[in-house]
């Protein structure tokens, strides 16, 4: 696979140390610069900044994707398999409550992959997806 440039991306938060707690603590992204309105985090080497905004906290339409209703707006990270695997394990353990519960989706159709979806404590949809065979990332 062809090496890809971190993407950067800013989003809103109602707490920062919740946002710490949920970012650096559990989905142990390194955390970098920061200040009182904002704080940087290493999302599996992409550069996602959380800022404080607590009136932009609102849920959002869903789209039915394979029989399930997708928050519209997300973010997340497509892992390596045995990664996803091991991220969806130590979720469970947390006890993350998920919008879409890890498992398989478009089972045996082109473009198969796990994927899972949950909120970080500011209402923020997350997914993290992985594919057996990443050259399915976009095939059609």
């Amino acid at each position: 696979m062809t090496t890809v440039p971190p993407f950067h991306l800013a989003f809103p938060v109602h707490d920062l140390a919740a946002a710490r707690a949920f970012y650096g603590d559990l989905l142990q992204c390194p955390e970098g610069r920061s200040s009182e309105e904002w704080v940087d985090f290493n999302l599996f080497g992409h550069q996602i900044v959380a800022h404080l905004a607590p009136s932009e906290q609102r849920a959002g339409p869903t789209n039915l994707v394979d029989g399930e209703d997708v928050p519209v707006r997300h973010f997340g990270v497509v892992l390596a398999w045995g990664d996803w695997h091991r991220l969806a394990d130590r979720l469970r353990k947390a006890k993350i409550e998920f919008v879409i519960e890890p498992g398989i989706r478009f089972q045996g159709k082109v473009g198969e992959q796990a994927t899972m979806f949950f909120r970080d404590p500011s209402g923020n949809a997350l997914e993290f997806k992985s594919f057996r065979d990443p050259s399915q990332l976009f095939a059609r």
